[in-house]
């Protein structure tokens, strides 16, 4: 098994989606663990509403990809006794907007053990959901709450944006000993990328640099890397050369890649699909702000989701998330104001 950080040293020319690289790990997981199980809503037989996992309990059985009764709170907590007891539990969340049913056992139970026992009992549990708007889902089943989780100490909390990255961070959440939540965009799960077939992890706390440049930082999270990536390639056609970083995981969070791409471009946006009060945004734009602040030529920006309930209207629900033209226009703005 390797550490890999970037596609390219893979070498691997076989495409998956996203959704089949999530599928993929967990099964070579399963297969490598006796330990590890999946319970949630809908995980068996229908495979999430996403289809994300159909077919794995054809390959392990319904003892190890369970489905539950409509209860967050109760499966949940079912896992963390089991992860508490040796098992290695994947829960299922479907949508990111029901953590609030199980968050006391993800905050105050699962995240607080290992230090409430004395570093004696660890709880190894993966929980696995989604975010993302534009979905037509309306304001219950469009949220992006990866700062609510990043907020509690003892988790730690991944953002897959690619393929790639999805099949790689899910094997490092699944072996490592702490808490993991790990958010999947739901527009994403089509989406198509290189993965090798092999055996990887990718380490927590590692940003990728999805594309080199030398005028402005982009900052991206999740499915806004492609909004960043797109906004690159408008900026580039002004001659404007935009270097886009991927964090990967919020905790921990790779700060060091952070600030020095922000000293080489003296420039700086933040792009998340999470609400941009008291979020991800304003904790990024702070790290970059303390690393670089003698080599910026101008404030860190931040462009999140808008403040309101997402809108079931198709016209509405498109305003509420940033999209690459916004982010290439502020970039070129604060580009201007160099020159």
């Amino acid at each position: 098994m390797s550490e890999v950080s970037r596609p390219e040293e893979a070498l691997a020319e076989r495409q998956l989606t996203m959704a089949e690289a999530v599928r993929e790990a967990l099964a070579q997981e399963m297969r490598r663990d006796p330990r590890v199980f999946i319970l949630g809503e809908d995980v068996a037989e229908a495979g999430t509403p996403f289809k994300v996992l159909s077919g794995l309990v054809q390959e392990f059985g319904p003892d190890r990809v369970m489905d539950t009764p409509i209860s967050e709170a109760g499966f949940t907590g079912i896992a963390v006794g089991a992860a508490m007891t040796g098992m290695r539990p994947v829960v299922d969340i479907m949508f990111g907007d029901f953590l609030f049913l199980a968050l006391d056992q993800i905050a105050n139970q699962a995240a607080k053990v290992h230090y409430m026992s004395g570093g004696k009992l660890n709880v190894p549990l993966v929980i696995r959901t989604t975010l993302g708007a534009t979905r037509r889902s309306a304001a219950q089943h469009s949220q992006s709450l990866h700062a609510l989780v990043s907020h509690i100490p003892g988790l730690k909390v991944a953002l897959p944006s690619t393929p790639y990255d999805a099949k790689g961070l899910m094997k490092t959440a699944i072996r490592d000993d702490n808490p993991v939540v790990i958010f999947e965009d739901k527009l994403s799960f089509t989406l198509k990328g290189s993965v090798p077939e092999d055996d990887y992890t990718i380490p927590f706390g590692q940003a990728d640099v999805k594309r080199q440049g030398d005028d402005i930082t982009l900052v991206a999270t999740s499915s806004m890397v492609q909004v960043a990536m797109a906004a690159a390639e408008l900026l580039a056609k002004k001659g404007i050369s935009a270097e886009v970083i991927d964090p990967r995981t919020m905790v921990p969070l790779d700060a060091k890649t952070l600030v020095a791409s922000a000293i080489k471009t003296g420039r700086a946006i933040v792009v998340d699909e999470g609400y941009q009060s008291y979020g991800v945004t304003a904790e990024i734009a702070s790290v970059i702000t303390d690393g670089a602040f003698y080599n910026l030529d101008a404030p860190v920006k931040r462009m999140g989701a808008m403040d309101v309930p997402v809108p079931f209207s198709p016209a509405l629900e498109d305003l509420t998330v940033p999209t690459a033209e916004k982010v290439a226009e502020l970039a070129a703005n604060l580009c201007r104001k160099r020159s």
